[in-house]
């Protein structure tokens, strides 16, 4: 066979073997059997192999895995990946429409609803119809690149299905889609979201397998699908039996999230089982039917996520936080185990306080094995009564923490003791303070063992330093070598080469990693201050909100309370921060050892601080994109003009609401004018 033969038949092949993929992990269905699908992929596999110059990346051979990696890149996203709030009741769901009502959504009430996956959320993107980059979700703003190992999963397209006449036609009958729309399916350019999990009855056979091998046994599918998208070597990930389910599509102005849903499934994506309901009361009969039906499923799901359906009026809701007003995750009721309460251990954190950790009896508590869980403060565990020595009842809150929620007096055996609580620091034996209306116990020792150690960790992981964990830095602190986050920049292969664990190459691996570290955003800076009540949410508006350190610095509580989400408790938390030895110490000695704060132009914003815009029509791209470019120069989006909107921005096919502005006098922006203001 010549090479302009094996180019057809190859062409060909592919086709074929993506027919039948989506065939099987799409629409649950087979035409031939898996030996006559296996023999084709091994034609394909022969021709390549005879034609190397015809491989191609989206070519189905090129699921095994490639060679190992030493690391991972760093990955930063388009549109920044949002989590979820979530709720655990019937009045916690209703509350969280009505709050959506009072923010502003004004549309009717559908909703779609989709099962949650009990897997690892992965972002896809597509250029010309062909996947170029798979990415984890990180922090939201930067994830991992984990494309080769993406690759090797069977149940994303590594090319697109092409929208064929029925396709098109339905979809404008069903959904109103116009041209535009179709061409942009038709063009591939978007990212699409989802997530990578593993079926019950794979998971199970892959611990069979694991066991008569003499291998450690995986403790639930979560875990081992988000181990194994992480391995460097993706040859590991291809041997996994994981698949995909897409819940999310760029929008091109398709309309509604029924929409999106559908496009993905014509494109060629195994999607989140959902559908379009109808008011609150449908939402909630959905989730009880979804609840009762949850153990026949084929794989494991942790709740369902309902979302307003129409995509403007999601938008237009904004987020809060890290989660977007428009959408909710509502878990099913937490499971709940008994278990035998054995000891207590008071931690010490970064900001001082004591936090009780109770060590139990093993448990298995919605799939993980659980060995401690919190008793969060003094209060709690009196509110509780509880003992050492006494029958608990384990609940996991969220399906996340662990908590101990109930005390079992009735099978007291009357030689349970009493929880004791401290009354010095468990670490420096420093005395400890209540501030007035707290519940916690806080050390009073600035120096503190514990409060350092926690410090510098948490400093290191805002500064994104790899290989530098707990007992390391315990060791550094014992000896001496460190005693504020600022001296890891001190640090020289030479002071830690001769230690335990540590040789030349190490010492010189983990100096480079902290050097080629100084320079970091300002937002994480304020992190890796330690501030009190300052978390990551609040470091950005301040990031935002100030053109540096010396600016906060000098900030008063007035100033301070006038960003978003700073109230009077961190205002002062602020304050008493930058007001202490401590606090300007760590900025001069951040400074003195040569850190780099980089003002993100995004950050020294503020040009519509105080302007409210409404966007509407279709822009060259989404207008999440560019609601996100006004919020992050200090405006508000709106989903309708009122007499307080500033700005209407106005794309191609602008409806009622560029009439409306018109009429209320609102200055009207094209996308080209709105980019001129920035």
């Amino acid at each position: 066979m010549d090479k302009r033969a094996a180019a057809e038949r190859i062409e060909k092949l592919r086709d074929v073997i993506e027919h039948h993929r989506y065939l099987y992990h799409v629409l649950d269905t087979q035409e031939i059997s898996d030996a006559a699908l296996d023999s084709l992929k091994h034609e394909l596999f022969a021709l390549e192999q005879a034609f190397p110059d015809l491989i191609t990346n989206d070519s189905p051979t090129q699921r095994v895995g490639g060679a190992p990696r030493e690391m991972f890149t760093k990955y930063r996203h388009g549109e920044r990946m949002l989590s979820m709030e979530d709720v655990f009741s019937r009045e916690e769901f209703e509350g969280w429409a009505r709050r959506a009502r009072k923010a502003g959504w004004s549309g009717d009430a559908r909703f779609f609803c989709m099962t949650k996956i009990d897997g690892l959320a992965i972002s896809l993107t597509y250029e010309g119809g062909k996947m170029t980059v798979a990415a984890t979700r990180g922090d939201g703003f930067v994830g991992e690149e984990v494309t080769e190992n993406v690759r090797t999963i069977e149940s994303v397209p590594l090319r697109l299905r092409q929208i064929e006449d029925a396709d098109r036609d339905r979809f404008v009958s069903d959904f109103g889609l116009s041209p535009l729309v179709i061409d942009r399916i038709r063009a591939g350019n978007f990212v699409v979201r989802g997530e990578v999990f593993m079926r019950k009855e794979d998971f199970e056979n892959l611990n069979r397998r694991r066991e008569k091998d003499g291998e450690t046994l995986f403790a639930n599918p979560r875990n081992v699908s988000a181990g194994s998208i992480r391995q460097l070597d993706s040859k590991v990930t291809a041997s996994r039996p994981l698949r995909y389910r897409a819940w999310h599509l760029d929008d091109i102005g398709q309309g509604t999230q029924g929409a999106s849903m559908a496009i993905l499934e014509m494109l060629g994506f195994n999607t989140a089982p959902g559908a379009v309901v109808d008011g609150v009361e449908a939402a909630e009969a959905y989730f009880e039917q979804l609840d009762q039906d949850r153990d026949g499923l084929a794989y494991w799901i942790d709740g369902l996520v309902v979302r307003v359906d129409d995509l403007v009026a999601y938008k237009g809701l904004g987020v809060v936080g890290k989660t977007p007003r428009g959408l909710v995750a509502w878990k099913f009721p937490a499971e709940e185990v008994t278990t035998q309460l054995a000891s207590v251990d008071w931690q010490v954190g970064r900001t001082g306080k004591l936090t009780p950790v109770a060590t139990v009896k093993a448990a298995e508590v919605a799939g993980t094995t659980v060995t401690h869980a919190t008793l969060h403060n003094v209060d709690e565990i009196r509110r509780l009564g509880v003992k050492i020595g006494d029958t608990v009842i384990l609940k996991k809150a969220g399906d996340i923490i662990p908590k101990i929620v109930k005390v079992l007096e009735d099978l007291r055996t009357g030689e349970e003791v009493d929880v004791e609580i401290p009354d010095a620091c468990p670490v420096c034996e420093g005395g400890l303070e209540s501030p007035e209306g707290a519940v916690d116990l806080f050390c009073e020792n600035d120096v503190c063992f514990s409060k350092e150690k926690e410090r510098i960790l948490h400093a290191a992981r805002a500064f994104d330093v790899v290989g530098l964990g707990g007992k390391t830095v315990e060791r550094f602190l014992e000896i001496g070598l460190i005693s504020s986050p600022a001296d890891l920049f001190r640090l020289t292969s030479g002071d830690i080469r001769d230690l335990e664990g540590f040789g030349d190459t190490s010492a010189e691996k983990l100096v480079e990693e902290i050097v080629k570290k100084k320079s970091i955003g300002f937002d994480k800076y304020l992190q890796a201050l330690s501030i009190s009540n300052v978390g990551e949410q609040t470091a950005r508006d301040l990031a935002k909100a100030f053109e540096g350190v010396e600016g906060l610095m000098e900030a008063s509580r007035d100033r301070l309370m006038t960003i978003d989400d700073v109230g009077p408790v961190v205002a002062d938390s602020i304050l008493a921060f930058f007001g202490s030895d401590r606090g300007r110490r760590l900025v001069a000695d951040f400074a003195e050892v040569g850190v780099v704060v980089e003002m993100d132009s995004d950050n020294q914003g503020g040009i519509f601080d105080g302007k409210t815009f409404v966007l509407t029509g279709t822009m060259s791209v989404s207008r999440e994109v560019i609601a996100g470019m006004i919020r992050e120069r200090g405006g508000k989006v709106s989903s309708s003009v009122s007499k307080k909107t500033d700005y209407l921005v106005a794309g191609e096919n602008a409806g009622s609401k560029k009439d409306k502005a018109e009429v209320a006098g609102v200055e009207i922006l094209s996308e080209a004018a709105f980019r001129d203001m920035l």
